[in-house]
């Protein structure tokens, strides 16, 4: 893989959808593309001076609170993609970050999305305010661009709704990041594993958003939620009562 940075603020890596990030289908799993996005959010971080070894020395870092990805055209196994992002800078108390797939010869998107991010102060694990922190990130490497106009949404279960407990899991040695907690992207696994797998088979994701609620560490207990409405699933975590992530996933009819 090779990552190079275009108009300052546009940071492109160019790869091979790989036979592990795929599914039965040989589609690019949802939660693979969640570690590709991470990934190069934190490349193209450090690249422009605000990534983790930055950020660290001043006991902060990144942490991802929402996303809302769509996938137009599921890249699969083999396939050569670009990866870009950029930083869209502060908007309220998040950081917005864009993502776009495309195919490297035609320009075709593949997939696009955006996520929300904050600061954390590592120490006393809370949120550290923009305004506070501003002078972190150079404003130059912002970028006036788009790959979803909204800001990721807040995602609830609909109102009145009972959803069924599909499983537990215990968080492990694999979910476990260099945070000290679970990765977002085992949220994300976790939950593709809570939908029937034939109807993914018949129905491809479409779009993705996820809100990333709150931490858990090795050995918590989390409870899995689901509520089916057609082809759109709503999963919810549950740990010592509270919630740790919501996901709603719209499938192709």
């Amino acid at each position: 893989m090779e990552g190079k940075i275009i108009d300052k603020n546009k940071y492109t890596l160019s790869q091979t959808v790989r036979c592990y990030d795929v599914d039965a289908q040989m589609r690019l799993r949802p939660s693979a593309f969640m570690d590709y996005a991470q990934e190069m959010a934190y490349l193209a971080a450090d690249a422009m001076g605000f990534g983790y070894e930055q950020m660290i020395k001043d006991g902060k870092a990144w942490v991802l609170s929402r996303l809302n990805f769509i996938f137009e055209d599921t890249p699969s196994w083999g396939d050569r993609i670009d990866i870009s992002t950029w930083h869209k800078g502060p908007s309220g108390p998040f950081y917005v970050r864009d993502f776009m797939v495309t195919d490297p010869d035609s320009g075709k998107v593949r997939v696009r999305g955006t996520s929300s991010w904050v600061i954390m102060d590592i120490a006393a694990r809370r949120m550290v305010r923009t305004s506070d922190v501003m002078q972190m990130v150079d404003p130059e490497t912002q970028r006036a661009e788009d790959a979803i106009v909204e800001n990721a949404p807040r995602v609830a279960i609909p109102r009145g709704i009972e959803p069924v407990k599909a499983g537990t899991h215990i968080v492990g040695y694999s979910d476990i990041d260099l945070q000290q907690h679970t990765n977002n992207a085992r949220y994300v696994l976790w939950a593709m594993n809570c939908i029937d797998t034939d109807t993914i088979k018949e129905h491809p994701f479409k779009e993705l958003t996820v809100n990333f609620n709150h931490e858990t560490r090795a050995n918590d207990v989390v409870d899995l939620l689901v509520h089916q409405d057609g082809l759109t699933f709503y999963v919810e975590g549950v740990c010592g009562g509270n919630q740790v992530f919501c996901l709603k996933a719209d499938l192709y009819d």
